[in-house]
């Protein structure tokens, strides 16, 4: 049985197409014997008009006759011809035609007597068969002389044809292909990859479009190769499937040029997140392995690490800051993190950092001498590593060597190449400079650090006022620099200040700052002032600090990266003042938070204290609250960081405050710690965290029998009441032996009020840890203290009371003022 019937379909296109191309038979006279259809409508005559005449008297035009005769010249010494001839209409009209013309015999054999010879003609309009031979002539040079290769396979993906691009590829023959498979290139896996979408394009009809694969030859299994594979379905006109068609373009460059570009994209995006140097060179390992090498290792300068500067010259040693590796633990070839390393002179990293360039080494000795120093893990590598490949990279930032980077392969058979050291190279720049910014911030956080301890208080002293427990919690555990301060600083009268504050930004210049107003809230304190006037003077030295802060036309910053910026300075802060005789409680706020109170029931409630501007803006007034608090009360004053250190609504956050204080606790260290545990547990830990200060106060009342106050009569006798009455006090205290200092401390103040104030003279007595002895009276007039002269009856009264007591000194009221004055009960 034979084989089956083939039909094709002619192309649409064709234009010698059955169905499209206009045919004639001539004799071997040039008499027209044969006429198509096609040419009647292509050329106008019917066949009764143009049967039996010669073809070049009516279908040539006189002028046209030389050229159609060098065609027909030609074709008889050919036997054809193929080209474009012109013709001339029915109508007179000329147009071109591409022609095809053959030789036919006929009548007997070629050569006989009684053969003769006729010519087939074949013609189509000639911008039609223009066309054709230039996609027929593409086509070609596709096979030819395209630099891409093309693969042209059947339906079951044997090979049909592949032009010489390809062949060159593949080593063999053009005509050495066909008939065989993607298979006997390619290797397994790699070929069921290509032949699956293959399949896919012959199944859907869909073309695939630079598709880029993975391929490895057979030949040469190791070598990693890439190629952009597009691919369409052939059909007949009828659309039988013919086969597939690929075209393969070897795009390995292209991709480890892409590969750099996306590693440098990588490298951008992921060194230098933070500002710290281990995670930095962290991340510098991060980025490299796998993708570049097969282990990185980052060796720094110890100063560095310490956030020092680092030694400018020739260094021996360096300290592991960070290594990764595609094996566990590095293979036991690595030495660990945090290691100290002696640089042997002859290794490879000696070698780069002695000429501060990258170096490219492939030779296992100079690769081992950088282990040297630990034999083991020398033998472990000769076993290990086989035929390494190393690249030595120094850290160089700002003209300073800070380290090594050093980079192995092993698990790839291709070394490193001189592109990758480049890459290499651009890595190391990048990290460097990302390090010596995390370097120099670790010293000037070190630096802030150190002087933030200094200012803050270490410990707060008891006071007979107030209990208090406190908390200091920095937005970086690691650095804990910030602006936010406290104080409890004690004044006269047994009375007590409770100071929160808060300064703008975070650094060196913030807790300098923040000293500053410290320092300034102590002196202000000691003059006994009230809330609001802190404020003011606080509010006029921040306004002092900011002008000193403006830079001076052309000044530089102190480092030289460039004009000096501007310091924001600017602080909140909330001053309250309490005392235990009286219970009152005075306190005024600049842009701060307000304070919350507990009552001894457990009501809690935020206190109404007027919010003024924070300290800064200038001009504007604050105003003092004062309320009465009873005993057992605890008040908490903190910052903003507490009811801010959660992505909440500031409200949710202060009624968790409230709720915290609120909670049953035996001391006011564990409410401190259910604050804590209720607001800071999910605090995020990025840069718009804040700093935390709390301080929370219970207040104590001193018992009525420790105080005793007398009004007395503006009149000479008041001196001698003062002192009977103080000296019959301090009996009934069982204070005998004070009565003689206290008799003539009272007597020098209340003669004072007589003589240079005015009615109402007061006295009272205040015994705790200390006899206190106050007189008030309704001046406002300041007392001083001076060295009376030999001469002099008067002027030693303020000079004895200073000699006989601890300290002494003025504040001030609406009513006037009270001068006071200290004794110690204890001896020291």
């Amino acid at each position: 049985m034979g084989a089956p019937l083939t039909a094709f379909h002619e192309s649409p296109d064709d234009p010698f197409a059955v169905e499209r191309a206009a045919s004639a038979v001539l004799d071997d006279r040039g008499n027209i014997v044969g006429w198509s259809e096609r040419a009647e409508a292509l050329f106008g005559y019917p066949p009764e008009q143009a049967l039996g005449r010669p073809a070049c008297g009516f279908l040539v035009h006189p002028r046209d006759r030389g050229i159609v005769m060098d065609a027909v010249a030609a074709c008889r010494h050919g036997r054809g011809w193929f080209g474009v001839v012109p013709v001339r209409h029915r109508d007179g009209h000329r147009i071109a035609v591409g022609c095809r013309a053959r030789v036919l015999t006929k009548g007997g054999s070629r050569g006989s007597h009684d053969s003769y010879q006729e010519w087939y003609l074949v013609a189509a309009p000639a911008e039609e068969v223009i066309q054709w031979e230039t996609d027929r002539s593409v086509l070609d040079g596709v096979f030819s002389r395209c630099p891409i290769g093309v693969a042209v396979h059947a339906p079951d993906l044997t090979i049909l044809r592949v032009n010489r691009a390809l062949a060159r590829f593949s080593g063999l023959p053009v005509e050495k292909h066909r008939g065989l498979r993607i298979g006997d290139f390619l290797i397994p896996e790699d070929t069921e990859t290509v032949e699956r979408e293959l399949r896919k394009v012959l199944e859907t009809g869909r073309s695939s479009v630079f598709a880029e694969q993975h391929c490895r030859t057979r030949h040469d299994p190791v070598q990693d190769l890439f190629v952009s594979v597009s691919a369409f379905r052939m059909e007949d006109a009828s659309g039988r499937i013919l086969g597939v068609t690929e075209t393969i373009v070897d795009v390995t460059e292209r991709h480890r040029a892409r590969r750099r570009l996306a590693l440098l994209n990588k490298a951008s995006a992921h060194i230098g997140t933070t500002l710290d140097v281990g995670r930095t060179a962290r991340e510098l390992t991060e980025v490299a392995v796998p993708d570049l090498a097969d282990c990185v290792s980052v060796d720094l300068q110890e100063p560095v690490i310490r956030g020092e500067e680092p030694v400018q010259g020739p260094f021996t040693t360096v300290q592991r800051a960070a290594v990764l590796s595609i094996l566990p633990d590095g293979g036991g070839m690595m030495y660990p993190v945090g290691r100290t390393i002696d640089i042997p002179p002859e290794s490879t990293q000696a070698r780069s950092l002695a000429a501060r360039r990258p170096v490219l080494d492939t030779e296992i000795e100079g690769i081992v001498r950088w282990l040297s120093g630990d034999p083991e893990r020398a033998v472990r590598v000769r076993c290990l590593l086989g035929t390494p490949s190393l690249m030595v990279v120094p850290l160089i930032a700002r003209g300073l060597v800070l380290g090594v980077l050093s980079l192995w392969r092993w698990h790839r058979t291709e070394p490193f190449e001189e592109d990758d050291l480049r890459l290499a190279e651009e890595f190391a720049s990048r990290a460097a400079v990302c390090i010596d910014n995390a370097r120099r911030y670790t010293q000037q956080q070190l630096a802030a650090l150190t002087l933030q301890h200094s200012l803050l208080p270490h410990e707060v002293p008891g006071h007979p006022a107030v209990e208090v427990a406190h908390r200091y919690v920095p937005a970086d555990a690691t650095t804990g620099v910030g602006g936010d301060w406290f104080d409890v600083i004690p004044l006269s009268g047994l009375r007590v200040a409770l100071v929160v504050g808060d300064v703008v930004g975070r650094g060196i210049h913030a807790a300098a700052t923040m000293g500053r107003l410290r320092t300034a809230v102590h002196t202000l304190a000691n003059l006994d002032l009230a809330p609001d006037e802190v404020l003011s003077h606080l509010d006029d030295l921040v306004d002092r600090l900011a002008a000193e802060q403006e830079p001076a036309d052309g000044a530089e910053e102190p480092d030289g990266s460039g004009p000096r910026r501007p310091q924001i300075v600017g602080a909140t802060c909330l001053y309250a003042v309490y005392d235990p005789v009286s219970r009152n409680c005075s306190l005024a706020r600049a842009g701060h938070p307000p304070p919350v109170v507990v009552t001894p029931d457990g009501e809690v409630h935020l206190l109404d204290v007027p919010a003024g501007p924070p300290l800064g803006l200038g001009g504007l007034p604050f105003e003092t609250a004062e309320l009465e608090l009873a005993e057992g009360s605890l008040l908490a004053l903190y910052t903003d960081g507490l009811i801010q250190a959660r992505k909440r609504d500031v409200d949710e956050s202060l009624a968790d405050l409230c709720g915290a204080l609120a909670m049953p606790a035996d001391s006011l260290e564990d409410t401190c710690r259910t604050v804590e545990g209720r607001l800071l547990h999910d605090r995020p830990t990025d840069d718009v965290a804040d700093d935390v200060a709390l301080l929370l106060a219970r207040t104590r009342v001193l018992a009525r029998e420790k105080v005793a106050v007398w009004e007395l009569p503006v009149e000479a006798t008041a001196a001698a009441e003062a002192r009977t009455l103080a000296a019959a006090q301090l009996a009934e205290w069982g204070l005998e032996e004070l009565v003689f200092t206290t008799e003539l401390i009272v007597s020098e103040l209340v003669t004072n009020a007589i003589r240079y104030g005015g009615g109402p003279i007061g006295l009272r007595l205040v015994r705790d840890r200390r006899l206190i002895c106050e007189v008030s009276d309704g001046s406002s007039t300041s007392p001083h203290l001076r060295r009376a002269r030999t001469t002099d009856e008067g002027g030693r009264g303020l000079f004895l009371v200073a000699q006989l007591t601890e300290r002494w000194g003025t504040r001030y009221t609406r009513d006037g003022k009270t001068i006071w004055a200290e004794q110690p009960l204890e001896s020291p």
